[in-house]
């Protein structure tokens, strides 16, 4: 199988390939290599390469019967661990790590039939949306390698949007599967709060903020992989509500005339960029050309309040996740192995009482009910993915002067310098989420919510829309998508790399 054959097809398509006979699994799995080769040093998404235990597990009669036979897949290096294999969650504090056991996800990837031929990258420990750490360097954007292809599933939106394989494996605790989809022009699905496997070294993530899925090309894709590994596993705290029926079969229902609220107005930052503002329309004439119910309604908010309490949870976590490491790799905390804003927000995190932490959760206790009563009169809330177009490589980095000041800082005790620290980050709220105000939300409400690739601007930077539903409604989001990649396909449309 020649690449301009094998790009062709969905990860869905190449595992019926292989069950009819039409072509071996080893040679599907030998075109995604070899497109590695071919644009990796271009994109630098992948950052560990398995290629010989791939080739010997696409020939291995032991590889599982799932719906994705024989396809080859790319895991995020980040949200799962993959046993006998590196573990660097994008951080110079876990090199030399090899994890000793598959995270529960990673084993529902594998018995889905996918063959694991590399991981990719990722920020520092996901913390931000775009993918430039200093571990591995930056992932640039197939579609104009000047840009960012978003975070913190960058390296693997990156990949699938190359070609590389028409599927791969995201997690989202603030956006992280929806904007490196919206940035690089395809399918992301962030899950419901309890849908996804956590275990077994996790009971939630970032105070249930994280869910974790795919991106891909096509829409039953995502679908397929969704009813292939959600539902929850051995001692978990708490689950969604059971879905009615597989996802890929409600892709064949035809929603019915949705509800359709809309606001172009960003959810936690004060400035839409007008492509971004285009984009949202031009989905909503969309969806009303389908029949579906549209109108603009905006969900009552304190922005302010919700964004130091996504940052209060946000820095809590970054300071336990580093005990974590520090407990993993036998190595006590060290502030020269981790990048300047991750250990500036584990400071803070150190320093935050819980009572503070208490507080921002009851913050985003109030914020799910009131969302809850938004969608009394909705079925689905669309906004812009993102507030602005994928931004340069670079960009969004921390300025010189930011990252002497965050430096000069590193050694300080939390609790003396800690109440610097908490207003130096406050003060930021609005700065840190400028570019992607929009996705945050839906993880501290646990809603489902996805992007959809429905448009590219005149720069040749794709723009996704976002649309979110009622707590564990992935089916109506599922629905919706399948009638929108029917009314304007995009999966065949693909970066000149």
């Amino acid at each position: 199988m020649k690449f301009d054959e094998y790009v062709k097809h969905d990860a869905l398509s190449l595992a019926a390939l292989v069950r009819e006979g039409e072509v071996s699994s080893k040679e599907v799995v030998q075109c995604a290599i070899e497109r590695i080769e071919a644009v990796d040093a271009k994109i630098n998404s992948v950052i560990h390469r398995r290629f010989s235990r791939a080739l010997e597990e696409a020939e291995s009669a032991a590889l599982p019967e799932g719906p994705f036979r024989g396809v080859p897949f790319l895991v995020k290096d980040l949200d799962g661990t993959l046993a006998g294999e590196p573990y660097n969650a994008g951080t110079r504090a876990l090199s030399g790590y090899i994890a000793s056991h598959d995270s529960e996800l990673f084993a529902r990837f594998k018995r889905a039939g996918v063959v694991i031929v590399g991981k990719t990258n990722t920020p520092e420990l996901g913390l931000v949306a775009f993918t430039e750490p200093q571990l591995h360097g930056p992932t640039r954007n197939p579609w104009n390698l000047g840009h960012t292809p978003g975070g913190s599933s960058g390296g693997s939106s990156a990949a699938v949007a190359a070609g590389i394989a028409p599927m791969a494996h995201a997690g989202d605790g603030g956006g992280s599967i929806r904007i490196p989809a919206s940035h690089t022009h395809l399918f992301g699905l962030k899950p419901s709060r309890g849908r996804m496997p956590m275990g077994p070294d996790e009971g939630e993530s970032w105070h249930g903020f994280v869910s974790r899925l795919v991106v891909s090309r096509s829409v039953r894709d995502s679908a397929a992989m969704f009813d292939a590994t959600h539902g929850m596993d051995e001692g978990a705290p708490y689950t969604a509500p059971p879905v009615e029926r597989p996802m890929l079969e409600e892709l064949s229902r035809q929603p019915t005339k949705l509800r359709i609220a809309f606001s172009s107005k960003p959810l936690m930052a004060s400035r839409t960029d007008r492509d971004n503002a285009a984009a949202l329309e031009d989905a909503m004439k969309l969806c009303a050309s389908l029949g579906h119910e549209v109108k603009e309604a905006h969900p009552p908010l304190d922005v302010h309040e919700l964004q130091i309490a996504y940052l209060t949870v946000v820095a809590a976590c970054t300071a336990g996740v580093v005990d974590q490491i520090a407990a993993m790799t036998g190595r006590h905390p060290n502030p020269a192995h981790y990048e300047p804003v991750t250990w500036f927000l584990s400071q803070v995190g150190r320093y935050l009482s819980g009572a503070k932490v208490e507080a921002a959760r009851m913050v985003i206790a109030r914020t799910t009910r009131s969302m809850a009563k938004f969608f009394r009169d909705i079925d689905v809330f669309a906004t812009p993915t993102c507030a602005v177009p994928p931004v340069r490589i670079g960009e969004l980095l921390p300025k010189p002067i930011e990252v002497a000041g965050l430096t000069a800082v590193r050694n300080a005790p939390p609790a003396v310098i800690g109440p610097v620290l908490e207003k130096l980050l406050f003060g930021l709220a609005e700065t840190n989420f400028a570019a992607t105000p929009n996705t945050m939300l839906f993880n501290m409400t646990g809603q489902p919510a996805m992007s959809v690739p429905l448009y590219i601007n005149g720069k040749n930077l794709p723009i996704g829309t976002q649309f979110a539903a009622r707590y564990g409604d992935e089916a109506t989001l599922f629905r919706l998508a399948a009638q929108l990649e029917a009314a304007r396909p995009w999966k065949d449309k693909l970066p000149a790399l």
